[in-house]
């Protein structure tokens, strides 16, 4: 404590020398605040002290026995920043926050605050052990922070039960009412490294060199290197790793400025920052992404590499940064690119045991071409990885062309497409042709030039991989013969379409069955109504480890066609997707929503999560 309170009781004549001297030895033995020891050891009551320094500092005093904070104030200020500095958020009035705290000469604490909150902060001296316990009573435990369940509702104020991060907040909510903090958030989907107590002090983030970075930015980065921006822009990056996000949007608007984490497949509001934060802020990420700062008109793309140091131990991470030129300001989206939580095992990717042994059958194929579709952020890049993955071996020569290459898989030789220079997918293709190569990967088959090689090559004794975007596996036919291939060439070349989505996982921690769920909803949803009764549906009920939301961790749902003689016939003929699709049901083929069905059945995920992805 930077108040060296001792020395003041002593100077007011509330304890002895000898009372000083004994709790300076008992805090020697058995640690702890020496304020604390002394009103342990009985010499000093914990009112005397707050009235010393309230009337020592000219500071107002409180007793938090008396006094009930909101939740929507509690909300202002994480939990780890209220433990770190030993305060509590008492009230706002206006651009005004009042906090409570031990020592009101910590002036670290009060700017630390007023940076993260953007308010002018005004202290009140509370006793270390009555803040200790509203601490623990406002934010719980320090291993599982819970939302208050008597918040009395959303972002607003308004409605019952607590605030869950599964109910997306409106612009308006937003801009009136506060946002959520970093502990408004549990932990989701933390990967094998311990860094759950991960905090401010305990982590560094340092840019890893590559060899590119010789040109020096320092000139143009001057207003980027205040601490302030730095520490911001470290805290946002390990934050979104701790809490499992797979994505950071920054998005400025007309009055507001904020950051929102995608978990799981759903965004949740983390933070509103100050205005003034986002050109500073901005600068320093395009920086680090090594990218134009003087340029604010054009999209811009680029990647940041940074080694996270956790104790002795040090951990590579990539972000993929992408901007946009928006109405007032840049918007700056960062993709977590974790290699921990790449699953390159497919049997535990949610495969049906009938889907993945097509799928397996498929690959295993010398030559042809296995599409993969879906819409951004299905999960197609971790399947086409985790087929070339039980693919690569040493006398296979595996070539990639990908936009941008999301993870460096070793005994694969990737190429990073760039378009500005000429190298898109056709040319790399063209080029891959000419490297001996056994499979192919396309990151995508955006255009005709693309899938006419990409064809060539599956006839020509080579085995392709690629993805589109397209609904479902029998539309993925009528795709390419618009793109202009000929369906005799589709029917030849093609061995399997598999379409795919990513839903939520049933907290495991907080599951209930749900009792009489109607038969019509089950025949409704697409069980035949035999079916009703012979299973279990199972939600979750929202709990200190999902945050209330019900979730955690995402599983994929699977439509894997196989290109058979029978449906090989119906694309020569030039057959609808319809027909197609019928023809694939009768060989056995599992529709999406069948797929999640069976997720259902096992009770692995919701009714409302498979209804929210699929269609009948």
């Amino acid at each position: 404590m930077p108040v060296r309170i001792g020395e003041l009781l002593l100077k007011e004549k509330r304890i002895t020398s000898d009372q000083l001297q004994e709790a300076l030895n008992y805090q020697r033995t058995n640690g702890g605040k020496l304020g604390a020891n002394l009103v342990k050891l009985g010499y000093v009551k914990d009112e005397e002290i707050t009235s010393l320094l309230s009337r020592q500092y000219g500071v107002p005093s409180i007793n938090l026995d008396h006094f009930e904070v909101d939740p929507a104030i509690i909300k202002i200020i994480p939990a780890e920043t209220a433990r770190k500095y030993q305060i509590l958020p008492l009230s706002r009035s206006g651009a005004t926050l009042t906090i409570a705290m031990a020592d009101p000469t910590n002036v670290f604490a009060m700017d630390d605050i007023k940076f993260m909150t953007g308010y002018n902060v005004e202290p009140v001296v509370a006793s270390e052990t009555s803040l200790e316990d509203a601490i623990e009573k406002y934010y719980g435990s320090t291993r599982s922070l819970q939302l208050k369940t008597d918040s009395g509702g959303g972002f607003g104020g308004g409605g019952g039960g607590g605030l869950k991060l599964g109910d997306a907040p409106t612009l308006k909510e937003m801009m009136e009412g506060p946002s959520l903090s970093f502990d408004d958030m549990a932990s989701v989907g933390l990967s094998e490294v311990d860094i759950d107590a991960l905090g401010q002090d305990e982590a560094d983030v340092e840019q890893v060199k590559t060899e590119e970075d010789e040109i020096d930015l320092s000139a143009l980065a001057k207003s980027t290197e205040a601490a302030p921006v730095i520490k911001l822009s470290n805290v946002l990056l390990i934050d979104a790793l701790k809490r499992g996000a797979s994505d950071i949007h920054i998005e400025p608007y007309e009055k507001e400025f904020r950051v929102r984490f995608r978990i799981d497949g759903i965004l949740y509001n983390v933070m509103a920052l100050p205005l003034k934060l986002r050109d500073p802020l901005t600068s320093r990420l395009k920086i680090m992404a090594k990218l134009d700062i003087s340029e604010k008109r054009l999209p811009q793309d680029g990647r940041i590499k940074i080694r996270l140091k956790i104790e002795d131990r040090s951990r590579d991470m990539d972000f993929r940064v992408s901007t946009v030129p928006t109405l007032w300001g840049e918007k700056v989206v960062l993709r977590l690119l974790d290699k921990t939580k790449l699953m390159l095992d497919m049997t535990k990717l949610g495969f049906e045991t009938d889907s993945l042994d097509r799928f397996k059958r498929a690959i295993a194929k010398p030559y042809g071409i296995v599409l993969v579709t879906g819409p951004t952020g299905s999960g197609k890049t971790n399947t086409l990885y985790s087929a070339i993955a039980q693919l690569n071996k040493p006398d296979t020569n595996i070539m990639t062309a990908e936009d941008p290459v999301e993870f460096n898989l070793p005994g694969i030789n990737q190429v990073q497409i760039k378009d500005q220079i000429g190298l898109n997918f056709a040319s790399c293709l063209r080029s891959f042709l000419r490297q001996d190569p056994n499979i192919i990967l396309v990151g995508e088959i955006r255009d005709y030039e693309t899938a006419e090689i990409a064809v060539k090559a599956a006839l020509t004794g080579h085995l392709v991989l690629s993805t589109l975007h397209t609904n479902d596996a029998p539309s993925t036919v009528s795709r390419l013969v618009n793109m202009g291939i000929e369906p005799f060439l589709v029917g030849t070349a093609v061995n399997l379409i598999q379409a795919q989505r990513l839903i939520r996982k049933v907290c495991a921690n907080c599951r209930e069955e749900v009792r009489d769920v109607p038969t019509k909803t089950i025949v409704e949803i697409g069980f035949p109504p035999e079916a009703a009764g012979t299973f279990k549906v199972f939600k979750g009920r929202g709990c200190g480890v999902c945050n209330g939301t019900g979730y955690k961790g995402r599983i994929g749902l699977y439509e894997v066609m196989e290109v058979s003689e029978g449906i090989r016939d119906l694309i020569m003929v030039g057959a609808t997707a319809v027909e197609i699709k019928r023809k694939a049901l009768e060989e056995g083929m599992l529709t999406l929503r069948m797929s999640g069905l069976e997720k259902i059945k096992a009770g692995i995920t919701s009714i409302e999560e498979v209804l929210r992805e699929t269609v009948l």
